[in-house]
């Protein structure tokens, strides 16, 4: 895996659908799997693309999820190593 990871946990749906669109918006970043309900109201959201894209866009997506709710954790990891990918959520198969 050679692009930067960035995750934005939140407490609640509304503020996580707020930074991940604030996220998407403001970097050249793509979603690297779907939103993943961890528990107790808590959301995670995974984006990918080089590292600086990430730094911006975890940023932008921070400050505006909290507009709206509480934000737990905002994390980037600039050069994972590949098997990460393993523990990721994935987009499910698309059907033909």
């Amino acid at each position: 895996m050679s692009q930067a990871l960035g995750i934005l946990e939140t407490r609640g749906l509304t503020a996580l659908v707020t930074g991940t669109d604030a996220m998407l918006k403001s970097a050249n970043v793509t979603l690297a799997g779907p939103m993943k309900q961890v528990g107790n109201a808590l959301v995670t959201v995974v984006v990918q693309g080089d590292v600086a894209a990430v730094k911006a866009a975890t940023d932008a997506g921070a400050q505006a999820a909290r507009t709206v709710g509480e934000v737990v954790s905002v994390q980037v990891i600039a050069r994972p190593h590949d098997d990460i990918a393993t523990v990721l959520p994935r987009f499910p198969a698309a059907k033909k």
